[in-house]
């Protein structure tokens, strides 16, 4: 006896389907309804499919407008559309699995110290942490740093390029780091401004580079001379999305040294772009800066796109097309932020064991803070001067033990309040309620706070005391 053939049941291709539910209203059996949930990938909501009591009459098939929307299941199973970056897994290959090359510590031979500027002091600092590639573009007050390294780099084996611009200068640090070896860019606040969306692709895609940034007056082209207006830049704005990253503030020819050579350290300790925040005069300032014991000889990290065989298996990319892939992604990032803010706060404290008034100040205004530290202590007044090596993490496990004790904060600043915006926000975030009474010193344009208007604003009558206390706790 013959059998009718069994007429296939429709299968959705959610990528192809739109919702426009006009195979909602062809079924006679309510096997199909309207969706709920959007696609990742077209950001519709397709329709779902219920097949218990389909009959296979086809109906849907000829109402969908879409030409692979609904296809007939074959007897084979039906059509499954795989994500191609995962399908069939693995790509083969007969690449080894990674291993790290670990860094070695080489003896430097004792040298006498050198004097020389701070821009000049940062790029020994970065040949001395083992960074043999610099993509730049130049930029005053930043250039004589991007000079230097055109001087030396070449005799050193090292790769100096000056790129089109800013935004060329960003990419081809992107590339360097995602090899696994030590990048560096001079750059001033403009220039800066340019780089942030190559920022921002490198800390999604967890590559290291070392930015130096010597800020000068803006906003627009402003000046040359020196300012501290990129401080939201660094601690706020590093380009698009979930972006952070720690944010070193010298005060010294010697600091600008030392940090860039820690830079590096904390950039690959972490996988992330480090920003090195100077100001114009401390990037032309000459000071005495001794050089480390030791320098670095880079290897090779085990996640590195390094063009080896050895390293074949490793991808670097900051794309995620599924949302649950990039919000697993941000997870993971915002978790290395916290690591990060836990462990990495700096800050120098000066005279703070018996403050009741501190000074809060970094770059080279802090150096004319500590010299009003010390007038005002001649003058009979127990001030302090808090000066953040680190404004992102914002050191503020450092300050609260100071803060019962304290009648009064100063900042001192060459920007419209960023700093102080760092510091009310840091505070806001530990729970205090009732911070000690904010005040300021501000200036702008390429002027810096002088130490006779520190002295000048801290003598001014204080106003009445203000109790410190966490939220929701009385001092």
């Amino acid at each position: 006896m013959a059998t009718a053939p069994l007429r296939p049941k429709p299968v959705l291709l959610p990528e192809y389907c739109k919702g426009c539910g006009r195979c909602v209203e062809s079924c006679l059996h309510h096997c199909i309804e309207m969706g709920s949930e959007i696609h990742p990938g077209t950001g519709l909501m397709p329709v779902v499919l219920h097949l218990e009591s389909c009959t296979g009459c086809g109906l849907c098939f000829d109402a969908c407008p879409e030409p692979y929307g609904l296809m007939p299941a074959t007897s084979e199973g039906g059509f499954e559309l795989v994500d191609p970056a995962k399908f069939l897994g693995p790509r083969p290959t007969t690449a080894p699995t990674p291993t790290a090359v670990p860094d070695e510590q080489l003896p430097l031979p004792q040298l006498r110290p050198l004097i020389i500027k701070g821009t000049y002091a940062s790029a020994i600092g970065a040949l001395l942490a083992g960074c043999r590639h610099f993509f730049g573009y130049p930029i005053t007050p930043s250039t004589e740093g991007a000079e230097l390294m055109a001087k030396l780099l070449p005799e050193l084996d090292g790769v100096f390029l000056q790129a089109v611009s800013e935004v060329a200068a960003v990419n081809m640090m992107y590339g360097c780091g995602g090899a696994g070896l030590p990048a560096l860019t001079f750059t001033s606040s403009p220039g800066f401004s340019l780089m942030l969306e190559g920022l921002s692709y490198m800390i999604g895609a967890e590559v290291p580079g070392v930015f130096v940034n010597v800020m000068r007056g803006g906003p627009g082209l402003g000046n040359i001379a020196p300012e501290q207006a990129d401080i939201k830049l660094g601690c706020r704005g590093l380009g698009h999305g979930n972006t952070q990253a720690i944010v070193l503030a010298p005060s010294t020819p010697q600091e600008m040294l030392d940090f860039t050579y820690l830079a590096f350290e904390l950039s690959f300790k972490y996988r992330n772009p480090v920003v090195l925040l100077a100001d114009g005069y401390l990037g032309q300032m000459t000071g005495r800066v001794a050089l480390p014991a030791t320098l670095r000889k880079p290897g090779i990290p085990v996640w590195a796109v390094y063009g080896d065989q050895a390293h074949r298996r490793n991808l670097i990319s900051s794309i995620q097309l599924s949302e649950t892939d990039l919000e697993a992604h941000n997870e993971k990032l915002s978790a290395k932020y916290a690591q990060i803010a836990l462990a990495e706060q700096r800050a120098e404290l000066f005279h703070c064991e018996d403050a009741e008034l501190l000074l809060v100040a970094c770059n080279t205004p802090a150096r004319m803070a500590k010299g009003a530290v010390d007038a005002l202590r001649q003058r009979g007044v127990a001030a302090g001067l808090f000066r953040p090596q680190t404004l992102w993490p914002f050191p503020i496990d450092r300050l609260m033990p100071l803060l019962p004790r304290l009648r009064r904060l100063v900042v001192v600043e060459a920007s419209p309040g960023q700093l102080e915006d760092e510091l009310r926000l840091a505070l806001s975030h530990a729970g205090v309620s009732r911070p000690p009474v904010i005040e300021h010193v501000r200036r702008g344009g390429g002027v810096l706070p002088q130490q006779a208007e520190i002295v000048a604003k801290v003598l001014t009558q204080a106003p009445a005391s203000s109790a410190f206390a966490l939220a929701g706790v009385n001092a």
